[in-house]
């Protein structure tokens, strides 16, 4: 497949903070191109973390691109198969959500010294979820009682989670310029899905 071709300002815009985040950029703007099907690309966020986890240190990340009629999910983990990191594999996964199914933008805001807060001031953590009763993850476990002694089959038993999707950035971790980035984007995903 072809790289993808950038002729607006926000497909460039994009193509250069995949490039800034240094995370497999050609990889997720090719599976991108191939996800979007020539549809525009009207505005983006690229959230990239960072997890220690002892001795190793793991990656990943989130691209959402919003188009004329649709938010496109991109998240890419990857995973190092042997001791010395020479052999490494990513997975990569899309979601396209219609707008239109997009039941909630939810926001959380985090200001420092609230008793000195004036207009225009920065927000220095920011928590942005999305719903749109896409993915649910069910956990299942075969359902008891409380006598001991009972060996009957008393069927499952379980719970349901939406596997939505929440983003949280600070400016302690990720710099003010990437909180104010998500919050633009939030404010212009909320007026692309109101309905």
């Amino acid at each position: 497949m072809s790289s993808p071709s950038y002729p607006t300002t926000a497909a460039a815009d994009l193509q250069q903070d995949l490039i800034r985040a240094g995370f497999y950029p050609q990889m997720i703007q090719d599976v991108l191109a191939e996800a979007m099907f020539a549809r525009p690309v009207l505005d983006h966020y690229v959230h990239l973390e960072t997890h220690f986890d002892r001795t190793e240190v793991h990656r990943h990340i989130t691209v959402l691109v919003l188009s004329d009629s649709a938010l496109f999910i991109i998240h890419v983990d990857d995973q190092q198969l042997d001791e010395h990191g020479s052999e490494i594999v990513a997975q990569v996964s899309t979601e396209m959500i219609a707008l239109k199914r997009i039941a909630s933008v939810a926001t959380s805001y985090v200001f420092h010294q609230p008793q000195h807060y004036r207009t225009g001031e920065e927000v220095r953590e920011l928590t942005f979820g999305l719903s749109w009763n896409g993915t649910t993850r069910l956990d299942i476990a075969p359902a008891g009682c409380g006598d001991p002694e009972c060996d009957a089959d008393h069927g499952a038993t379980g719970t349901a989670q939406p596997e939505d999707l929440v983003i949280r950035v600070s400016a302690e971790a990720d710099g003010q310029s990437a909180v104010n980035k998500a919050r633009g984007f939030a404010v212009r995903l909320r007026q692309a899905t109101d309905f």
